[in-house]
Order: structure tokens, then C-alpha cells, then sequence
């Protein structure tokens, strides 16, 4: 039907893809981000259509200059293919350990992923200020080009907004 009629096709938006996340779908694209744990502030970010899962994406976020730092994700990244490519590139792993039916998490292993999730959360603080005072990673474009484009612009707004409020509080901590 699309193929009598060319200017459906072109109000239809053939890249993107389906995905279900606690019981709801969602149609469109992800933005896959690597965030300085210290200020915030976005350091690379990859966008894909939103069935890549989220692991996926780890490889192309990561850089030469991660070497020898931590790397804080949840447990949707832990596999022994990241772990063997994060050790590859001198990346000390901090992803959370999962627990099994079999072999449920122990204490220790509960108390260490308690202690990355305070680090880890900043990551998600970035999601929460882009939905909540920007209104939502809400992408109104046709095409993977155009929406990877969007979300660029998205994740540059939030560092200027960011690098904007770590101004101010510098001023207040450190008047001239």
C-alpha cells in the first residue's frame, strides 16, 4: 500500500523500532550517554534505535582516555564479554553484580552494589533533569539522522545547563 503512495512512506518513520520496558512500549530511540561522575556533565553519547539494548551500545561511548578509570553501570551491562572488553582497555569495572534463583546475591555482594549506586545514580540524576526541566527526551523528527541530530542537541542543551548551575556555584562558594 505504501508503495502507491509515496507520501505516506515519507510521514512514516521506517528506522525506528518498538521496545518494551516494565509492561509499556515505546516506539522511537535511545540516547546512550557517558557521564562524568563529578560534574555531571555529559561526556559522549551514542544514539540508536530503541531496540539496541542498552549493553550494545557500551563500545561506542567508550574512549582512549577511559583508561584507568571506573566505569559505574547497572547490571544490564554485566556479561563476560564486557568485562573481558572493559579489562582490554584497562577499564576497572564497577557494573553491579546480578543475582541468580539458583545463587541470589550475598550481603557482600549486596552491600558493594549499594555502594556503586551512589556513583551510578548521578548518571541517572541527568535522565531525570532532561525530563523533568526540559520536558522530556520527546523526539519530533522523521529518520535515524534527523533524531540522532535532535538528541545531540538535547544533550548539549543539558551541558549548558549543566556548565551554567556549576558556574553559579562556584561563584556563590567562591566569590571575587
Amino acid at each position: 500500500e505504501w508503495e502507491s503512495q509515496p507520501n505516506k512512506v515519507r510521514q512514516k518513520d521506517v528506522d525506528a523500532t518498538w521496545v518494551k520496558r516494565h509492561g509499556k512500549a515505546y516506539f522511537g530511540y535511545k540516547n546512550h550517554i557517558k557521564v562524568d561522575s563529578k560534574s555531571k556533565l555529559i561526556d559522549k553519547y551514542q544514539a540508536t534505535v530503541s531496540s539496541v539494548h542498552d549493553s550494545q551500545a557500551l563500545e561506542d561511548v567508550l574512549e582512549k582516555s577511559d583508561r584507568g578509570q571506573k566505569l559505574y553501570a547497572d547490571s544490564a551491562y554485566r556479561s563476560e564479554e564486557i568485562e573481558k572488553e572493559l579489562k582490554r582497555r584497562g577499564i576497572k569495572s564497577r557494573i553491579h553484580e546480578k543475582g541468580k534463583r539458583s545463587a541470589p546475591l550475598t550481603k557482600t555482594q549486596q552491600n558493594r552494589n549499594r555502594m556503586k549506586s551512589k556513583i551510578r545514580a548521578r548518571v541517572e540524576h541527568v535522565f531525570g533533569h532532561i525530563k523533568k526541566k526540559m520536558g522530556g527526551l520527546k523526539i519530533r523528527s522523521i529518520g535515524w539522522e534527523r533524531a540522532a541530530v535532535n538528541i545531540g542537541l538535547f544533550n548539549l542543551v543539558y551541558n549548558i545547563d549543566r556548565a551554567n548551575y556549576l558556574k553559579k556555584t562556584l561563584r556563590k562558594r567562591y566569590p571575587i
